[in-house]
């Protein structure tokens, strides 16, 4: 007999999808919600697992950072439609891990054109995994704002056959996406392959004014996997993807987004004995970016040369193994180890008296290493279970990075030197549990982060051209508690966090300098639901951060607003309805002129609100309709930390202004999901 599922508000409904779920659901969908407009409560300390697949409102661009900012805590820095840098409790960049079935990857543009979840396709993936904050020394090194996992789930199939779910996204100002996905397989093997395009125009602010944002990627993923048992898996994968975007945040173009991926893993669980699961991974990733000033703008015409375009590309190879130790039953040890190496390189066509000609100078440059990484890390984590209700988390990392400035002498005062580190990680917390439904914790943790490529590549206080080896590690201690609930129809999750920052690496964006400062951070998340009536359930949720520059006695630049969403939803029998109220308050803290890697402070902004609304059908257990508006009034508003506009011939000035967000936005999403 067929089973089918539609994935509601991150919970598989009906059988399994993809079989990605194995236990059957409720048949009544009274007490889900077809579309996700905050993501569902920690169900565990410090963690947030949600649906990609899942419909979102707002409706995400098709990258990354702008699912993520659907999760209390996240905010986006904006540059328009597409490739916008994720911000997790104020802090971005290299500060949140980003890995992608295990897999770091890194963007090749000096300007953050390309950030690593330009090259994400949230919809692809069957799971997100957000760990906020230093209390994981797993997943790699310098991750103090915390770790974001996009992951694929394959479960050993009991008998020959195949699974597939697709989706297709229509809206305003040209949105047109498309996502499949298939596997076929029997006990022994299977193979997995699937796909993504998304597509959309320019688009309009609450005033009419036309924004720089049309883009067009695609992605393409396989594997084939071996199951000999239900405890063992060999898995041989494969990515592409590529794509281009226009940007009214520049005075260049994206006309390239290439990714190739190769990775192996192996992975083999419940041993048994002292040593219960086995995983390793090896991996390559290759990103080619090409942007330019002619592929999707109109030149200047008052210049004899002015078709330029630039070539950056980046190669990351790395490999993971790691093994959970059982020696008793009150314990549980990950022991693992982990390498990486990291080499960026660029060429372009300088100026150029036509497109043809910077394509051919470009082409045929030979590319030049300018910066290279290498880390090699071990890491511990354990849990000790004191009692049923009591647990200590802990762990430790050792990190050794070196650097290598490969720039020609004109270029850096450092040209050819190299640095090496080690840095210590780690952190420890007390969790208990008061009966099925609650549980609060408290830890502290230590991250220590080597300063990035962006970073490194602009200069330092002393007026030099290369802040290469004047740039200390980062040192972030911090504290995070916090409590979950869950009751009748009530459901409450509360975190907190206060941590002290040493060596804060701030970039002053208007001499191009980087520099290590003291920061104070804090701040916390509050999620709640409440199932008042069999059919209504309302959703809150907040999200607040505080940043101190203790070294200048400033606000610390690039901090989010406080933020509130409301949510009131309906569901009964096949359908669904639902209202989202996002609330953003003023921000008068800022630092002008000053920030991180992908953007800088502008000066104050005021508040604003945002009205979505949004309905579903499911006609049967193999598809889902949903349907919404968003920003319902047609308001004209602007993020606080997206960047500023430049001018560009045919388009509405943003110079010196944030760009704005789309105005009203209509969306219909269909999915369908079977075997």
């Amino acid at each position: 007999m067929k089973k089918a599922t539609l994935r509601v508000a991150g919970i598989p409904f009906a059988l399994m999808s993809l079989g990605l779920s194995q236990a059957a659901e409720p048949q009544s969908i009274r007490a889900l919600t077809p579309v996700v407009v905050t993501a569902p409560p920690a169900d565990e300390p410090l963690v947030v697992r949600t649906d990609p697949k899942a419909p979102r409102q707002p409706v995400p661009a098709h990258d990354g950072a702008d699912f993520l900012k659907s999760i209390p805590g996240f905010s986006v820095i904006r540059k328009g439609g597409t490739s916008g840098d994720a911000v997790l409790r104020g802090l971005s960049g290299s500060r949140l891990g980003i890995l992608l079935d295990g897999q770091e990857i890194y963007g090749g543009c000096g300007g953050r054109m390309d950030p690593p979840t330009a090259y994400v396709y949230p919809e692809s993936y069957d799971r997100v995994t957000v760990l906020k904050g230093p209390q994981s020394v797993r997943y790699g090194a310098g991750q103090s704002a915390g770790v974001v996992l996009f992951e694929r789930d394959v479960r050993r199939l009991e008998s020959f056959g195949w699974k597939a779910d697709g989706s297709l996204t229509l809206g305003r100002f040209g949105r047109n996406d498309q996502m499949a996905d298939v596997l076929v397989g029997g006990p022994q093997a299977y193979v997995r392959a699937g796909g993504t395009r998304a597509q959309a125009n320019d688009y309009e602010d609450g005033s009419g004014n036309r924004v720089r944002s049309n883009y067009l990627r695609w992605s393409s993923h396989a594997a084939v996997g071996l199951t000999p048992d239900d405890r063992t898996r060999i898995e041989l994968s494969a990515a592409l993807s590529d794509g281009r975007a226009a940007y009214a945040d520049r005075g260049m173009d994206g006309a390239k987004f290439r990714r190739e991926n190769v990775s192996l893993m192996f992975e083999r669980k419940r041993m048994g004995g002292l040593v219960d699961e086995i995983e390793g991974r090896v991996y390559y990733n290759h990103v080619d970016h090409v942007m330019d000033n002619y592929t999707l703008r109109d030149v200047p015409a008052d210049k004899m040369k002015p078709y330029m375009a630039s070539n950056p590309d980046r190669r990351t190879t790395g490999g993971r193994l790691s093994a959970t130790l059982r020696p008793s039953r009150s314990w549980k040890l990950v022991l693992g180890a982990d390498v990486k190496q990291d080499v960026h390189r660029g060429r372009g066509s300088g100026m150029q008296a036509s497109a043809g000609a910077a394509d051919a100078a470009y082409e045929s440059a030979t590319r030049v290493e300018d910066m290279r990484f290498e880390q090699y890390g071990v890491f511990g984590e354990g849990t000790w279970f004191v009692t049923d209700r009591d647990r200590v988390i802990g762990g430790l990392r050792i990190d050794r990075v070196e650097a290598r400035d490969k720039r020609a002498p004109a270029k850096s005062a450092t040209a050819g030197r190299s640095r090496d580190q080690a840095l210590t990680s780690g952190f420890l917390r007390y969790e208990r549990d008061h009966g099925k439904n609650s549980t609060w914790y408290a830890g502290i943790g230590h991250s220590a982060r080597f300063p990035d490529y962006w970073e490194l590549m602009k200069g330092n206080p002393d007026g030099a051209n290369s802040a290469f080896l004047s740039t200390r590690p980062e040192k972030l201690t911090q504290i995070d508690v916090g409590t979950s609930w869950r009751g009748g129809p009530l459901a409450l999750s509360v975190s907190a966090f206060y941590g002290q920052v040493d060596d804060y690496i701030l970039i002053d964006w208007d001499r191009r300098q980087t520099r290590n400062i003291d920061a104070t951070i804090l701040g916390g998340e509050l999620d709640a639901s409440w199932q008042f009536n069999p059919s209504w359930q309302g959703v809150a949720s907040l999200s607040y951060v505080y940043g101190k520059n203790r070294t200048d006695g400033t606000a610390l630049a690039q901090q989010p607003p406080l933020e509130v969403r409301l949510g009131l939803n309906y569901a009964h029998g096949p359908y669904s309805a639902g209202v989202l109220w996002r609330l953003v308050a003023a921000q008068n803290r800022y630092d002008e002129g000053k920030g991180g890697i992908a953007g800088k402070d502008l000066g104050p902004t005021g508040g604003f609100g945002v009205l979505s609304l949004n309905a579903g059908w499911r006609p049967n257990k193999s598809v889902l309709l949903t349907a919404g508006v968003d920003n319902v009034f047609d308001k004209t508003y602007a993020e606080h930390l997206s960047r500023s506009g430049v001018e560009i011939p045919g388009s509405v000035s943003f110079v010196d202004t944030r760009l704005n967000e789309p105005g009203r936005v209509f969306w219909l999403k269909a999915q369908i999901a079977f075997d």
